[in-house]
Order: structure tokens, then sequence, then C-alpha cells
């Protein structure tokens, strides 16, 4: 059997691309509070949840031991901004009714995640990675010709987590610690916009109901959690495997987005969402395999 190590890895990507599925209820549940205020607030909520729970786990010199490691604090700062500038591209566009249209952002980066594994890290691509791969491409390329035009959202959001994940991969340490540091350096603009917004008037607590206000609390955990368990299937599986299991998060947006928010949903997407799924049967089929015919493989956190 694979190790217990790759294992955690697999159940904790899975959970995080489910639980990714689902947010666009939470982030219209905000509604109308600013989409941009919405993003100040989660940096400092999340910077204040991970660094709780960081002293109390690492203890101040176990967050300060990383920082004094050469280079990483230009690497955690370039991860905070990258994955800043996905959630602000995100929630704005769930916000303003583009659901569907983020759900094929998030079926190009699968793509774009499991070609910077091959190209930066050297992984490769096994028979069944492969066919599931060239399905999802097919898939997407029928979207992106179906539009005639490119779709500069979906791109943003699959290049910005996909450059996020690269950056992750350079560096390994535990989510928790790896989060707090994403959102730190930006800790002070946040602040300082928070207290613009509500000065003004066009914050959470001009336009938010008591109820909506609650939920704003909630959104250091709500966004901390999927983060904190996809650095933890980054750490322990390839980034091959792990691009193609976050087709789980936009599969379930778009189900949310036709059923539940009623937004537009044609022919033509549904045979893209088809195809795209056909490629995960295969995914998931040599997943099983690869278990079965090899009981001492063991995939290293860095995919090689």
């Amino acid at each position: 059997m694979r190790s217990k190590d790759y294992k955690i890895g697999m159940l904790c990507a899975t959970f995080s691309a489910v639980t990714w599925g689902f947010l666009p209820i939470y982030w219209q549940a905000l509604r109308p509070v600013d989409s941009v205020a919405i993003i100040f607030y989660r940096i400092i909520f999340v910077a204040i949840v991970t660094f709780i729970v960081s002293l109390k786990l690492y203890g101040m010199e176990g967050i300060k031991a990383p920082l004094r490691i050469k280079g990483n604090k230009l690497k955690f700062f370039l991860a905070g901004l990258l994955i800043t500038l996905n959630w602000s591209i995100y929630i704005a566009a769930v916000n303003a009714d583009f659901v569907i249209q983020t759900c094929i952002g998030y079926y190009i980066e699968p793509i774009i995640i499991s070609a910077f594994g091959v190209i930066l890290f050297k992984e490769k691509l096994g028979k069944y990675k492969t066919v599931a791969l060239a399905f999802a491409g097919v898939g997407v390329f029928v979207m992106l010709v179906y539009y005639r035009e490119i779709p500069m959202i979906a791109l943003s959001l699959a290049i910005t987590f996909a450059l996020y994940t690269a950056i992750k991969k350079s560096y390994k340490l535990e989510a928790v610690l790896s989060l707090l540091y994403e959102t730190m350096f930006l800790v002070p603009v946040a602040v300082g916009m928070v207290v613009y917004y509500e000065i003004h008037g066009i914050g959470a607590l001009g336009v938010a109901s008591n109820f909506q206000l609650f939920l704003l609390s909630l959104i250091g955990f709500c966004t901390a959690i999927p983060l904190i368990l996809f650095t933890m299937g980054a750490n322990r599986i390839s980034m091959v495997s792990l691009g193609i299991i976050e087709y789980i998060s936009p599969s379930i947006t778009l189900l949310l987005g036709i059923f539940l928010f009623k937004e537009a949903f044609d022919t033509v997407q549904f045979f893209s969402f088809v195809i795209i799924w056909i490629g995960l049967v295969f995914f998931t089929y040599g997943e099983y395999k690869e278990v079965e015919s090899c009981p001492g493989f063991q995939e290293s956190p860095s995919g090689r």
C-alpha cells in the first residue's frame, strides 16, 4: 500500500477541493459587502487565526525560525500576494454573478499546475494521467472556442493559482505556519484599508446585517481551512495528482451556478463538462491500478 503520508495528502487535497467548491454560497451570503473589503477582512482574520494556532502549536520561536532562512521572506510575500490576487478575482467574480466563468478558470488551472509540475519539477506523467489531462484539455478547448474570446477572469484565476502552487512547492512548511507567513506581510495594508472603508461608511459595518457580520467573522476559518488542507496535500503528493484532483472544486461550483444561482448554461458547456469528468474517471482508475500493482510505491512530497 502507499505510505500513510501519501494517503493523508490525497485526503487533504480532496477535502480542500470539495470545500472550495461550496464556498460561492458563503460569498454570495455576504452581499452587499464590497468584494474588495471582504479581501482585506480575510487577510486580517486569517492572520489572527493562524497566528493563534501557530503560537499554540510551535511557540514564538517556532514561528520565527523559518523567517531566518535566506530567501524565505520573499517567497512567503510572493505566495501571499498571488493567493490574495486569486481570492480577489474569485470573490469579485462570484459576487458579480459570474460563478460559471470562475469554473472555467478552475478547469484550466489544473492543466497549468500539472504542466508546471512537469516543466519545473521534472515530474512524470503516467499513461492514465496523460489520458486524463488530454480529456481535460479538450474539454477546456471546447469552452474557449465556444466563447470566441480570451476569458480574462478564467485565465487570471488559473495562472495566479498555478504560480502560487509552484512557489509553495519550493518550500515545505507546516500548513498553518505557511498560511500565517502568506498573510502577515499584508496585514498592515489590510488594516489601513479596512479603517478607510469603515470611516467612509462603505465597509461591512455600514452595509451588513448582524447575521452577515457574524458570517464575516468566520472568514478566517472559512478560507484558512481549505488552504491549510491544500498545503498539506501539496507537500505530500505530486503537482500532477494535485492538479487533477482540483477539478472537483469547479465541478461542484458549476452545479451550484446552474441549479442554485440559476446562471445560463447551454449544451456546449454541458458537453465540455462531461469530457472533463471522463478524464477524471481515467485518473481515478489509474490511481487504483498503481495501488494494486505497486505495493511499495511511495510518492515524495515534491513528486520526484
